[in-house]
């Protein structure tokens, strides 16, 4: 059985690898600077557990779908291309947060939403996809229960629980931008790859929210989002560079 592929397909796995490879950075970004030494294991472990599927992602693209052994190579070419033309990655994964409580809720929000999308393709026609999605899954597990954990405790605190909020606030409208439409995702659908467009899962994903802060929160709508799909924020170069710091002095380094 001849596994579905096409260039929709393609753009919309592409969009999702892009995510997880810049959500993974960003976490990693915090190893050393966490408030506390088991933050930052925490954060490494959860950011080394994105850059592995952000990998297998990438794979799928550069072997078309097929699932095969493919030459690491190719799949740094797509991590690390240089050309932001290329790149699919919404704003939330691009901007940075120097503040631990901005941190700490766009990684609420952001494996929140990745648990939906996650599920979109978890029987995906597309079996490196949906084999994926398995995996994935069972390590997502721990990144909420850790995300949850923190917030059950800080929440309740009068210092942290007001800055906690603000950070959502701040966050919402950028965050929203997980759900606009991906290039592809149609053909995704139509295919089987994926269950159903992306955007069919805000409305979980702000009840989740509203239970989560116990706040009646106003999630804008994916019209409301900036396009981070098609175009780059003012972010997106400076962490790029950031990126490829490694490459740059060693051309032949392999991720």
């Amino acid at each position: 059985m001849t596994a579905p592929w096409n260039d929709g397909i393609r753009e919309f796995v592409l969009a999702f690898a892009d995510d997880e490879h810049l959500m993974g950075q960003q976490h990693a970004e915090w190893i050393g600077v966490a408030p506390f030494l088991e933050e930052d294991l925490a954060f490494c472990s959860i950011g080394q557990d994105e850059l592995g599927h952000a990998a297998s992602l990438y794979a799928l693209v550069a072997g078309e779908g097929d699932g095969g052994e493919v030459d690491d190579r190719a799949i740094d070419a797509l991590a690390f291309d240089s050309d932001p033309t290329r790149w699919r990655s919404c704003h939330l994964v691009e901007m940075p947060t120097p503040d631990w409580a901005h941190a700490l809720v766009r990684h609420w929000l952001y494996d929140a939403a990745e648990e939906l999308r996650w599920q979109l393709v978890a029987e995906s026609a597309l079996e490196p996809l949906a084999e994926a999605a398995i995996r994935a899954d069972r390590e997502e597990w721990f990144h909420r229960r850790h995300a949850d954990g923190l917030l059950d405790v800080l929440l309740s605190d009068p210092e942290a629980g007001p800055r906690l909020q603000a950070a959502l606030v701040d966050l919402l409208p950028i965050a929203v931008g997980l759900f606009a439409p991906v290039a592809g995702e149609a053909a995704a659908v139509d295919a089987d790859v994926a269950a159903a467009p992306f955007d069919t899962r805000l409305p979980v994903w702000a009840n989740r929210i509203r239970d989560r802060f116990a706040i009646d929160a106003i999630v804008p709508g994916v019209d409301a989002a900036c396009s981070g799909r098609t175009i780059r924020s003012e972010h997106f170069e400076p962490m790029l560079s950031r990126m490829r710091e490694v490459l740059v002095l060693d051309p032949a380094a392999v991720w």
